[in-house]
């Protein structure tokens, strides 16, 4: 499977999240001169928001993610499909951009971007098709097998 699409997708969005960041940090920057402590916390939060735009941003503009070997684990790169009683979920793991979601090529569905310090990243790393893993979401363990991985 062909993940240059996803890819650069992905960077699109981050891109976007990254050139945001900049803008508020500009406005935020001009409030922190009345010296008033809030403004100058807001300005000091909003440059450390978009300097960790701008690190997930070039984490993935690097990123070249091959095709996954037959048999291989799951690992950074890695394109996974799960279910369980209640339906399924693609998702693709990477290095940045956690909960964005991605058009599948030919359009033909979506992704999810989870990383690999995510919860249900962490519990996809290292596994094959056919393991079945449990993920803590909002409280709750939910079991999911995985049924593809590319």
């Amino acid at each position: 499977m062909d993940k240059t699409s996803l890819v650069q997708q992905l960077s699109e969005k981050l891109r976007d999240v990254a050139n945001q960041s900049v803008r508020v940090a500009g406005e935020s920057r001009e409030d922190a001169k009345s010296g008033a402590a809030r403004a100058v916390n807001l300005a000091r939060g909003t440059a450390a928001r978009t300097e960790g735009a701008f690190q997930a941003l070039e984490a993935v503009e690097t990123f070249r993610p091959g095709p996954m070997p037959k048999g291989a684990r799951i690992g950074l790169g890695s394109v996974v499909e799960i279910e369980n009683e209640t339906g399924g979920k693609t998702v693709f793991i990477a290095p940045a951009g956690a909960g964005t979601e991605l058009t599948a090529p030919g359009g033909d569905g979506f992704f999810h971007v989870v990383t690999p310090v995510s919860p249900l990243g962490r519990a996809l790393m290292g596994k094959k098709v056919g393991d079945t893993i449990d993920v803590t979401l909002k409280g709750d363990v939910v079991e999911w097998t995985i049924s593809f991985a590319a």
